[in-house]
């Protein structure tokens, strides 16, 4: 089981910043390779606004949970 590490706030940052990744406002970049980056990212960020988990987080030992 994922032990939650991502606190409420970063939770609505990392969901309000994939919606708009995602969404119709996204940058848009000349290089193929960084449109796919960010598009990327976006879901990334979305998945871990909804389980409430970051991988770079844990690695690093850091919890938000508590705020």
């Amino acid at each position: 089981m994922i032990k939650q590490n991502l606190g409420k706030l970063d939770r609505i940052f990392r969901f309000i910043l994939a919606i708009w990744w995602l969404g119709p406002l996204a940058p848009v970049f000349v290089s193929p390779t960084l449109n796919l980056l960010v598009y990327f990212f976006g879901w990334l960020a979305l998945l871990e606004s909804f389980l409430g988990w970051c991988w770079l987080m844990d690695l690093l030992g850091i919890s938000n949970k508590n705020q």
